[in-house]
């Protein structure tokens, strides 16, 4: 982590979706590494919630701000002069998504377009890593892990809407921020844990609020197979993909991040890991789907973050939940949330 550490000390950062779960941790991991941070975002949606148990704004510039406004967004991205952006803020729920498509589509692809043509004439930036999902190729659920040259697509309108912010990234790219020195990235992540998490409709926060309340979990889709990854491991990966776009902006695409392609997961398996980690809970096992359509099949190929960034998951599935259910079992027991995150990081970061 030394270069790492180097290159971000006293780099203009602008993080949009700073107060979400991986916006907290990416928030907290500049912050140790020496960025100066500006985050645009909704106020927190959950409580509790990490950006306030870590107290994160204390040592940033946090402005509470829709990325739906487009006049409010460029004026707080023109101040605060980037560097380098991170793209995070979204309405990022499938469930969600199918109860309100419009405000999903509003913010996941015109709140993207926002911010991309904020950046048209800005100078000093030379990076943006915008951030998507797993769920943005056209998934025919078969066996093979999806590369990034594979179709983009979505049944939902969440992983629609993020196939279109795809569309929309790269068509400033091209028609607009290469040519002005601006190295624009997409990074594609699978399903992400951690502690510090407590959105709805997510497995590990369902099973942590049952658990911790004496209450059966409820599990829709026993077999659905996703790529589980501690929330550290994709960050690790845009910050190292931020990086090496300062110094070679030709690198600039779409990148996936996830776990290797074997170790994908049923949710049955990883709920059952998650509870033998927790210690205790009961769990109900659905016999049918219910509810509006969900993939039961995804994977990645992540050959390319490995060639080009020599990245690799350094948590294996089991580890991934372990660290993740000691860190809520801790937090409950009145652990510091931020100093649990750091302790966290500062292991992360001897690894190789």
């Amino acid at each position: 982590m030394t270069e790492t550490k180097d290159f971000w000390r006293g780099k203009r950062v602008l993080l949009t979706g700073h107060t979400g779960f991986k916006g907290s941790w990416l928030t907290l991991w500049l912050q140790r590494l020496g960025a100066q941070v500006t985050g645009i975002s909704l106020a927190p949606a959950t409580n509790p919630s990490l950006f306030e148990l870590a107290d994160l704004a204390k040592s940033m510039d946090s402005h509470f701000c829709d990325v739906r406004n487009d006049a409010a967004l460029v004026k707080i991205i023109r101040q605060s002069h980037p560097d380098i952006v991170f793209h995070l803020a979204a309405q990022p729920l499938v469930r969600a998504s199918y109860r309100d498509p419009i405000t999903t589509y509003a913010t996941n692809v015109m709140g993207t377009a926002h911010v991309l043509d904020a950046l048209r004439g800005m100078d000093n930036t030379r990076v943006a890593v915008m951030v998507t999902t797993d769920k943005v190729y056209s998934n025919n659920e078969w066996g093979y892990p999806y590369r990034e040259t594979d179709a983009l697509g979505g049944y939902d309108p969440y992983s629609a809407s993020k196939a279109a912010s795809e569309i929309v990234i790269a068509s400033y790219r091209d028609a607009f921020l290469k040519q002005q020195g601006i190295a624009i990235a997409s990074a594609r992540a699978g399903n992400v844990i951690g502690g510090g998490d407590w959105s709805e409709d997510r497995l590990i926060p369902d099973a942590v609020r049952a658990w911790q309340t004496a209450s059966t979990l409820e599990i829709r889709r026993p077999q659905a197979i996703r790529p589980w990854q501690h929330v550290l491991e994709p960050l690790f990966g845009y910050l190292n993909l931020a990086e090496k776009l300062w110094n070679q902006p030709e690198l600039a695409g779409a990148y996936n991040f996830g776990p290797p392609s074997n170790e994908a997961a049923t949710v049955r398996e990883v709920i059952e890991l998650a509870r033998t980690a927790f210690g205790q809970g009961q769990i109900a096992f659905g016999e049918v789907n219910t509810g509006p359509h969900e993939a039961g099949l995804l994977s990645l190929e992540t050959a390319k973050v490995r060639e080009i960034l020599s990245f690799g998951s350094k948590w294996n599935l089991a580890e991934t939940i372990m660290r993740t259910m000691t860190w809520y079992r801790d937090q409950q027991h009145g652990a510091d949330a931020r100093r649990l995150c750091e302790a966290e990081i500062t292991v992360y970061e001897t690894l190789q």
